[in-house]
């Protein structure tokens, strides 16, 4: 799914505009034992009650797609008879009216996950007429082309408040209100079938990870039984780790600059295009790079097999998982330096008399813990 339709989706996802006239859902102690389980007729909400269960849902179709939305892709084999498929399909097709599949679903996710002080499963269906849209992207909310019905579930983390002092109406005073379980916003969720296309696509899901380093791999293996990609976080390490080993003494600054200013070109040219499609970066792109930095061809050969060790077998990358493009950042044991990515070229390397040193165009509006100093001719002067 892309963005555009990632947004479509969650712009339904309240009281007034979907169909999900009921929301289910199961308290779970931190012994994975089930406290509670309920359903909720969204219609006798009060409206502030339905706003909160509205936003928690809403919440699993936010974040950046590639590092908290992932594609899930189911086989062809697991669509034709598997029963994780299944058990999504029954779940969708009843609109969750199955209670023994929905127990069947809880399980699955009380088993797979784990939080200390417990969680909160919320699950809701809605059938959406997707209205037809003409080339040039005008809505027609009177022209449906399907009913596109899906899933969608929220994990909740459950955390003990800490006791504060409330105002208490009656008494006219403040009084201790005492520690209070309070629901935090999703950890982990999903939508399911995917929204393609503007479609129904029951091949793939949506998967929702708020951590970018742990992005919960029991549960969608739990959920889909297929393995997710690395969490962003790993990504980046791992291919800056990768770098590092397969150019060896190649990998000098000039290098890094040049990666890292073609991938920030790419994350802006993509943006500038306003192509709906989520950016990729190839193997062979990076390749190129390191090419046109100088770096030799059995550097680069070695690069290409251990990316496919560490990535899979000519696997595509998001690039804001495997750089920042808002901040180049030089550190050494004792010195931490930030540049703006676009001025990367006021950095240098040098050896001098034997010590290496990064040296830094400082030509203007140079301050030092907040203080404009002066620069003065001949300061400091390296011969």
């Amino acid at each position: 799914m892309n963005e555009k339709e990632i947004g479509e989706i969650r712009r339904r996802v309240r009281r007034d505009r979907s169909n999900m006239t009921t929301i289910y859902g199961c308290y779970v102690n931190g012994q994975k034992e089930i406290i509670s389980e309920f359903s909720k007729s969204t219609g006798m909400m009060s409206e502030n009650e339905a706003e909160k269960y509205f936003t928690l849902m809403k919440r699993t179709l936010s974040g950046s797609v590639g590092k908290n939305l992932i594609d899930i892709t189911f086989r062809t084999a697991q669509v034709a008879n598997s029963p994780e498929h299944k058990l999504l399909m029954d779940l969708r097709s009843s609109g969750l009216k199955d209670s023994e599949k929905r127990q069947e679903l809880y399980r699955k996710i009380i088993d797979s996950v784990t939080f200390p002080e417990g969680f909160l499963i919320l699950i809701g269906c809605d059938s959406y007429d997707v209205p037809f849209k003409s080339k040039d992207g005008e809505s027609q909310s009177d022209a449906s082309s399907e009913t596109y019905t899906y899933l969608l579930c929220a994990v909740c983390p459950v955390k003990l408040a800490k006791p504060n002092l409330h105002y208490d109406a009656d008494s006219k005073a403040f009084q201790d209100g005492g520690a209070v379980n309070v629901v935090s916003a999703p950890e982990a969720g999903f939508l399911f079938p995917a929204f393609d296309d503007r479609s129904t696509n029951i091949y793939n899901a949506l998967y929702y990870t708020h951590s970018q380093k742990d992005n919960h791999p029991d549960l969608v293996d739990a959920l889909f039984c297929v393995q997710p990609p690395k969490p962003a976080a790993e990504q980046k390490k791992s291919f800056e780790a990768l770098l590092t080993t397969s150019l060896n003494e190649s990998c000098s600054l000039d290098v890094v600059q040049t990666v890292h200013e073609q991938l920030c070109q790419c994350i802006e040219l993509h943006k500038e295009s306003k192509v709906a499609e989520p950016l990729l970066i190839s193997k062979e792109q990076v390749k190129q790079a390191l090419k046109e930095s100088g770096v030799p061809e059995r550097n680069i050969s070695k690069f290409s097999v251990e990316y496919d060790s560490v990535f899979g077998f000519e696997a595509e990358l998001h690039p804001k998982n495997i750089i920042n493009n808002k901040q180049f950042l030089i550190n050494t044991p004792d010195v931490s330096i930030k540049v703006n990515p676009e001025r990367s070229d006021l950095i240098e390397t040098r050896i001098i008399g034997g010590v290496k040193y990064i040296l830094i165009c400082a030509d203007e509006n140079v301050e030092v813990n907040g203080v404009n100093i002066h620069i003065a001719e001949g300061e400091g002067a390296l011969v």
